[in-house]
């Protein structure tokens, strides 16, 4: 979704290619129909407006184009090179094509299995620096930019029928792109000069990466705060990720998914055929393409780590939180001030891409730190190594902390809108949601202390410490927008009424108790690297300024 003005918002609807109009919770028009493959996991995905769109107009649209000229879900009617990002000028009520900006892989017709359409990533989003970041998933491929210097087969052997490993045209996958409005490649980028040495069609190619090694994403966002770029990566199985992307930035897969000191357990789970549980009944076994499989991974961190292929001026580093067992995030962002209270003022929002964990989870992360290095900070003590040790796949063990809602459906985007309030399109249910709460609203702080959960199940000190008289105030003041794609109707009822407030008495229960004697303070001491980042986790106490008190020490688990 985008925000135009107005009270108008541009909705996209995956499988009609219709870009929808929306204004008062209404769908009034259609502002741009086109003809999509939105086979499996392919469709319109991506939207994002130009900085200086007021002036401009410009609109980018991710897409993936069909072959037949209309709406298909035929896996075969797509070009290879089908994912597109073009360029569109808003006149206030419709479209205009006004160039194209970037052609990606959508076809995947392996040999030895049958055709898929998904990893196609699909997200759009303009950074802090004016340049367009697009992120494409791995689609299938088995190439350098998944970390198989040499391919699936071994040296001299292309990774398919059309081409790589290296990342020609048709191999320039599982990647974030940076490039300028125009669609040509930022000078600055991380690779640029790499690329330059290369040359050729390849050597463009490297030149336009951000960061490679993702398997594939729904979400990607920037901190409001410090303007870092944060993404969420799902694993096949086994660790799904939230990582912080700097440039150069290399994600680890297919070598690596997790952090490099679970690597025995990601590979033990991928290669599983007889896992017991519900939702994959016959087993976990594959990466989803056979010409490289997991049996072939590493059996050390040392050893993953040493296989990675590193372009000049690459850097890896572990993900800023994961789960053992697959949860499917979906669209991510951040809650951009106050709106829902001080305690979530810039916190990362992670929503679902299946419905089989809470009927689509809510993921909520107090972010925290200097405004140059913020990080996930954890209340409870079951994360301070910073993954949730679920039982199995779509399981919450571990996670119940972060829960902040349920029941949103298949999440795609996650957005403060202009209001401040938090707005989330929901796939599945054919819906915008809008997010309201009545929280006092407070200035922002860098200190985690002031985050620290308040003494009841409310979740934030400002608001009544009625939970049920809480939740009817939110049902109150809960508004639904909705698209439909068959019928531009507004839905209401069922699933309208989203609870805000999962974060229960599990949350207040990971304080830790201390005794702290008169006047005693205790300063925060980071280690930083050269890079600003936090090489080693530490514990901050909060200052009793006012007496002795058991209860009121809380320990804030930093990884900035």
């Amino acid at each position: 979704m985008a925000f135009v003005g107005g009270g108008e918002m541009l909705v996209l609807e995956k499988s009609t290619g219709r870009v929808r109009r929306v204004a008062d919770g209404m769908v009034t028009g259609t502002a741009l129909d086109l003809a999509v493959n939105s086979a499996s996991e392919r469709g319109l995905l991506g939207i994002a407006l130009h900085p200086n769109f007021t002036v401009n107009g410009f609109v980018y649209l991710y897409w993936t184009e069909s072959t037949i000229g209309a709406d298909s879900t035929v896996l075969s009617e797509v070009p290879l090179l089908g994912n597109r990002v073009d360029r569109f000028v808003w006149n206030g009520s419709s479209l205009a094509f006004d160039r194209n900006i970037i052609n990606l892989r959508a076809r995947q017709s392996d040999s030895g299995q049958t055709e898929r359409g998904n990893h196609n990533g699909g997200v759009l989003r303009f950074g802090p620096d004016g340049k367009l970041y697009v992120l494409v998933g791995d689609v299938g491929r088995r190439g350098q930019l998944q970390n198989l210097a040499e391919g699936p087969f071994g040296p001299g052997s292309p990774d398919d029928a059309f081409g790589g490993p290296d990342p020609d045209n048709a191999h320039l996958t599982g990647a974030i792109l940076r490039i300028n409005d125009d669609g040509s490649t930022p000078s600055d980028n991380p690779f640029f000069a790499a690329g330059a040495a290369i040359g050729g069609q390849t050597g463009a190619n490297i030149q336009r990466l951000f960061a490679y090694g993702i398997r594939n994403s729904f979400g990607m966002a920037f901190d409001p705060r410090s303007g870092g770029l944060w993404a969420q990566e799902n694993g096949d199985d086994s660790f799904d990720e939230l990582n912080r992307v700097e440039p150069g930035f290399n994600s680890g897969w297919v070598q690596i998914m997790g952090p490099p000191g679970r690597i025995a357990q990601y590979k033990a789970i991928e290669t599983d055929p007889m896992a017991p549980q519900p939702f994959t009944p016959g087993g976990y076994f594959g990466l989803q393409q056979i010409r490289w499989p997991p049996t072939n991974l590493a059996d050390t961190g040392v050893q993953a780590l040493l296989r990675l292929f590193a372009l000049p001026g690459s850097h890896y580093s572990a993900p800023e939180f994961s789960w053992k067992f697959g949860v499917a995030p979906g669209g991510i962002g951040f809650l951009d001030g106050n709106a829902l209270g001080t305690r979530y003022a810039n916190d990362l929002f992670v929503g679902a891409a299946r419905t089989s964990l809470e009927g689509g989870h809510l993921f909520r992360f107090n972010i925290c730190g200097r405004a140059t290095a913020r990080g996930i900070a954890s209340f409870d003590p079951r994360l301070a190594d910073l993954v949730a040790d679920n039982l199995h796949k779509f399981e919450i063990t571990e996670s119940q902390s972060l829960l902040f809602g349920s029941d949103f459906g298949v999440t795609t985007d996650v957005q403060t809108g202009p209001n401040g309030n938090l707005f989330l399109v929901s796939l599945s249910d054919g819906a915008v949601y809008e997010v309201f709460d009545s929280g006092a609203a407070q200035p922002p702080s860098d200190d985690c202390r002031a985050s620290a959960p308040s003494p009841g199940p409310g979740p934030s000190a400002a608001l009544t410490l009625d939970l049920e008289a809480r939740k009817q105030k939110l049902r109150k003041r809960l508004k639904l927008f909705a698209t439909a794609s068959a019928a531009s109707t507004l839905t209401a009822g069922g699933r309208a009424i989203k609870e805000t407030t999962k974060e229960l008495a599990a949350n207040e229960t990971t304080k830790v108790k201390a005794k702290l004697k008169r006047k005693q303070r205790k300063k925060l001491v980071r280690k930083l690297d050269r890079r600003g980042k936090a090489k080693t986790r530490v514990e901050a106490t909060a200052t009793d300024r006012g007496g002795t008190t058991a209860d009121d020490e809380v320990k804030v688990k930093l990884r900035d």
